[in-house]
């Protein structure tokens, strides 16, 4: 007895996320429905309180979409394509990628392209990358970050919906020339030692479907309300012509 009393006190699964807020749903969603179903009949109570969930749901999707908030798909990321390691930053021929040849035409990346970096200090020195070059990200220095490509961030038109250019960045890092810092002295700034190959990681800008979920649930909502409105009324017109029958007759 005393050791189910222990498990029932325990009980935590991996799943009481979910379980609250299904609980919390179907608690908030039956009791409307009920107050509607004892007052107005079962079939006629589920269309009035689905229309009203649905509108809802209507109204939160506008607002998630809008801001892109909620339940949000992948945000934009840089998604690493290459790594090529040459002699010179400027010889990028091994590339797959076509607009590396003209890498020194490129734009430097702004401060607020850290992303990038981040993504390239992944991919170099990440325990799970496939491309894994170093083994820390102490172990190299950036020298050139770059980028080509995607909308003008000058331009009203880039805030705008639409198609996107193709964006791409180079990051670009050389190893650290090894220095012994004696006990207890704090260590010089990293260089890079410019004997060691250049490794360039090449990369594409993916636009993610951030708002792609909070689109799909308004636009499916509005048709769910749009339909059990149509139904309503219909039902309406149904009810009057009805009424209007019996009040001709008697």
């Amino acid at each position: 007895m005393s050791t189910l009393l222990a498990l029932t006190v325990t009980w935590d699964p991996t799943i009481r996320g979910i379980l609250v807020v299904a609980v919390a749903v179907a608690i908030l969603c039956g009791s409307i429905y009920l107050l509607l179903a004892t007052n107005t009949g079962i079939r006629l109570g589920f269309l009035i309180a689905l229309a009203g969930l649905s509108g809802w749901m209507v109204i939160m999707g506008i607002v998630w979409w809008i801001y892109g908030i909620g339940l949000v798909g992948e945000s934009a990321s840089w998604k690493v394509s290459e790594v090529v390691v040459s002699e010179d930053a400027d010889d990028l021929s091994d590339a797959e990628l076509d607009e590396a040849a003209d890498v020194r035409t490129w734009s430097n990346l702004p401060e607020g392209g850290g992303d990038a970096a981040a993504a390239a200090d992944e991919a170099l020195a990440g325990a799970d990358s496939r491309v894994k070059v170093f083994d820390a990200t102490s172990d190299y220095k950036l020298i050139e970050a770059r980028e080509t490509g995607g909308k003008d961030p000058d331009s009203i038109l880039s805030e705008l919906p639409g198609p996107h250019p193709p964006h791409y960045a180079a990051v670009q890092v050389q190893q650290v020339l090894e220095v012994e810092v004696p006990f207890g002295e704090t260590p010089p700034p990293s260089e890079a030692d410019e004997s060691a190959p250049v490794v360039t990681v090449l990369m594409a800008r993916d636009i993610g479907n951030r708002r792609l979920p909070p689109a799909a649930i308004t636009i499916a909502s509005l048709v769910i309300f749009g339909v059990v409105c149509n139904v309503l009324h219909r039902r309406d017109k149904l009810s009057d012509e009805t009424r209007a029958r019996a009040d001709a007759v008697g």
